[in-house]
């Protein structure tokens, strides 16, 4: 049976995205996880998610991107800059 549930992709996994990320594992979603700090990858990783080398990644295995980060300058960045989900998001 194929699963009507999207592939997630999480980016900022601080003090509200990773128990967000954690909630999304529990309700049965894949999920692919992203953060600067490698502590909370491992985590969510060994909860069962997939971690990503970076946002690029995230998105290329990922239908729905949901981001966490403090501030827009940090969204551009994850959006547009290098190795940005522009690179691998699929229209």
């Amino acid at each position: 049976m194929i699963s009507s549930r999207p592939s997630i992709g999480f980016i900022g996994l601080g003090v509200m995205g990773l128990p967000m990320s954690m909630n999304l594992l529990k309700a049965g979603y894949s999920l692919a996880v992203y953060d600067l700090r490698q502590e909370a990858v491992s985590e969510l990783e060994k909860a069962g998610a997939k971690p990503a080398r970076n946002p690029a990644e995230l998105a290329s295995v990922s239908q729905v991107i949901i981001t966490m980060l403090p501030d827009s300058p940090q969204v551009e960045e994850v959006i547009t800059g290098k190795g940005g989900i522009l690179e691998g998001a699929s229209p």
